[in-house]
């Protein structure tokens, strides 16, 4: 199963926790979108080809 997350804002150590704890045994993805560099294109192309996708404000 592939797995995105795509994180709005820098994540507390709480987050990051439950981003990895996630991600276990699975295909996993991070996008941040608070580092202002976002390939747009290719977040909706991650979005569609990803099974289930987590965002984390």
């Amino acid at each position: 199963m592939k797995l995105l997350n795509i994180v709005r804002s820098a994540p507390d150590d709480l987050e990051k926790r439950f981003i990895e704890n996630f991600a276990e045994g699975e295909e996993n993805k991070v996008i941040t979108l608070y580092d202002g560099n976002v390939d747009w294109s290719a977040l909706v192309d991650d979005i569609f080809s990803h099974d289930k996708t987590i965002c984390w404000w």
